[in-house]
């Protein structure tokens, strides 16, 4: 790595090109226009482990989220429970192709593989550069995709607008579900593209 770019740094918020100080262990730099986090040569290790725990973690969380039941429903004495998964397949089966291709694609899809892409990039250091800057670039466009977040204000609204007539009661996969998206925010906050360009 040049001198240069150990010393000169650019904001990944607002672009800002500054001269970084010498840090003590522990130390973190921040923009002095935006105040946001800049990342300092030599913790490349330290983001790629936050960005692949929360990856693993929002992996694993996502199974539970739309195979278990989310929502139980109770109308008139009759129940019914499913989840999203179960719900996708029954709005394909009743001939509903647009609404359930589009669930499948935005809330199960497109979050899954920003979640295997950012797998992908934190835990494979051996991959090539150019590979993981077109991985970042997939992922970057699958993720403004990823409805995830989208759907669970829907379930929200849903409750506040159906309550008087309908009794909801949540399943165990909403519980997972929140965690998903959280692990998913915290892997895509934490992970550093600037880190793919660094020397070893």
């Amino acid at each position: 790595m040049s001198r240069a770019s150990e010393i000169y740094r650019a904001c990944h918020c607002c672009g800002q090109i500054q001269k970084l100080p010498p840090l003590p262990t522990g130390g973190r730099a921040v923009c002095v226009r935006c105040r946001a986090g800049i990342s300092v040569p030599g913790c490349r290790h330290r983001t790629a482990s936050r960005t692949a725990a929360a990856a693993v973690a929002a992996f694993i969380l996502f199974w539970p989220a739309v195979l278990c039941p989310i929502l139980k429903i109770e109308k008139l004495g009759h129940q019914q429970q499913s989840s999203i998964l179960s719900g996708i397949i029954e709005l394909l089966a009743h001939g509903n192709l647009l609404v359930g291709g589009v669930v499948l694609l935005f809330s199960i899809i497109f979050p899954l593989a920003k979640i295997v892409l950012l797998l992908e990039l934190s835990l494979l250091e051996f991959l090539h550069r150019r590979h993981k800057a077109f991985t970042l670039r997939v992922m970057e466009h699958v993720g403004k995709w990823s409805m995830m977040d989208v759907m669970l204000l829907a379930f929200l609204v849903m409750l506040v607008k159906l309550g008087n007539l309908v009794e909801f009661h949540f399943g165990p996969a909403v519980v997972a579900f929140i965690a998903c998206v959280a692990m998913s925010m915290v892997a895509s906050l934490s992970f550093d593209p600037h880190a793919i360009w660094e020397d070893e």
